[in-house]
């Protein structure tokens, strides 16, 4: 059957203002792609494509354009047959440099070739019957407020806490990591930091041996992206494990991927499909890491529900060892209602039927 393509902008408003290394967030927008059959217009499969400003390798400005040239192609493509055909199709139609868009178009062509139902793969997250583990994600902020969230996260059950760090002053961020080890050993709560990049080359093994002393999990990338001579020594010299993540967007080829971490031998990998690609270019580097025995973990990049679901559908393809980075969800006033729900420190799936989304006008 030809498919037919239509989209729409949704823009998501926060609950509070959410500060990161780079700068505090109130808003953050997605172009969601309706993907059908136009002689049953009710059944479709969604997508999203949410760009993050300063960080994607597209700006969402950028995407109608690109989305216009791709109804044209749609409409002649009928129904993949396999999650690989979609996969490969994906990547056949939109141009490379656009990850998050190849993002949308996959979760779209799979949930249509599902029944327009949200099921994206289906596997025993789908079916509710494995709950996912996932780190509970503390925003930056001042003291207080970073102490407010942290109580709420162990009051609600989590057992892995995730601190964004470097925006306020590193002793406060201390203080703060040794106040929680005070309390709650290692065998208690799993603690990670992200640091997005803000510590100095010169600095960063100083301030990694001081926070070694709080039995940190790993550290998300501690210096800026592209710094790979630096990477290199960090990996090898650092008392905390490295997690590379915004050092993985934009290396799109595999030989490269093969490359990078041949040459930086990070301890893990933080894993965005929508900044990296969609799928099929994630799987590549789980199956790269596995190779090198390089642990992953799987994170949202502030997607809505559509986005998310997605994402944790995939994840759950693949034996999950530690918990994820997938509670992006509650983060929104105006997110879609959806099977999603936090339980405990674990994201579940529950009845598929809930879905709403009664918010989206889409554009012909």
């Amino acid at each position: 059957m030809p498919l037919k393509l239509d989209f729409t902008t949704h823009t998501l408003q926060f609950t509070f203002d959410a500060g990161t290394s780079r700068g505090v967030l109130k808003e953050k927008s997605s172009i969601l792609l309706k993907l059908y059959d136009p002689s049953d217009p009710k059944m479709f499969g969604l997508g999203e494509a949410g760009p993050l400003k300063g960080l994607s390798m597209e700006d969402i400005d950028d995407l109608p354009d690109i989305i216009k040239t791709l109804q044209s192609d749609i409409l002649p493509v009928r129904t993949p047959g396999a999650v690989e055909d979609a996969f490969h199709l994906a990547h056949q139609l939109v141009p490379s440099g656009y990850p998050s868009l190849r993002f949308a178009l996959e979760t779209a062509l799979l949930d249509f070739m599902n029944g327009g139902s949200g099921i994206i793969f289906k596997n025993s997250f789908t079916t509710g019957s494995l709950p996912i583990p996932i780190n509970g994600l503390i925003w930056m902020g001042d003291k207080d407020f970073m102490l407010k969230q942290i109580k709420e996260k162990l009051d609600a059950g989590y057992t892995c806490l995730k601190l964004k760090i470097g925006a306020i002053d590193f002793e406060t961020e201390c203080e703060i990591l040794a106040g929680i080890r005070k309390e709650f050993g290692p065998a208690d709560i799993t603690l990670r930091v992200d640091a997005n990049g803000a510590f100095k080359p010169a600095e960063a093994l100083v301030k990694l041996e001081r926070l070694s002393q709080y039995q940190l999990h790993s550290i998300e990338q501690p210096v800026q992206a592209g710094q790979w001579e630096a990477y290199h020594v960090l990996c090898s010299r650092s008392p905390v494990p490295i997690a590379l993540d915004e050092e993985l967007i934009g290396v799109e080829q595999k030989a490269m991927k093969a490359e990078l971490l041949d040459f930086i031998k990070p301890q893990f990998i933080v894993l965005k499909p929508s900044l990296l690609g969609g799928f099929m270019a994630t799987r590549e580097w789980i199956d790269l890491a596995a190779k090198r025995n390089v642990g992953w973990w799987m994170t949202s990049a502030l997607e809505s529900n559509i986005g998310l679901n997605a994402i944790a559908q995939f994840t759950a393809e693949f034996p999950i060892d530690m918990p994820q980075g997938l509670g992006t969800g509650q983060l929104y006033n105006n997110n879609f209602t959806s099977p999603l729900f936090i339980s405990h420190g674990f994201l579940n799936s529950g009845q598929a039927n809930v879905w709403d989304f009664r918010q989206l006008t889409f554009d012909k």
